[in-house]
């Protein structure tokens, strides 16, 4: 059975699928539908950055920018 961005069990079936959207309209199976909406990505890159010492992001940094240089150009 295949299972949603959270877990969910979900029908394989068209018609199986087609019942619990039903289902969830009309109140039957209380069930939060997923937004399309990042969820906590910018908070864990603000508290990865502070917990970083200056030394290591400047690393980091070198990296990054060593790893887009070193690419070819594209057309």
């Amino acid at each position: 059975m295949p299972k949603g961005p959270k877990g969910q069990k979900r029908p394989a079936d068209v018609i199986g699928c087609a019942v619990m959207v039903a289902k969830i309209a009309t109140g039957e199976i209380d069930e939060k539908l997923p937004t399309a909406k990042r969820i906590g990505g910018l908070e864990g890159s603000k508290a990865r950055a502070a917990s970083l010492s200056p030394e290591k992001r400047k690393e980091i940094a070198q990296k990054a920018a060593k790893a887009r240089w070193s690419q070819a150009p594209q057309d």
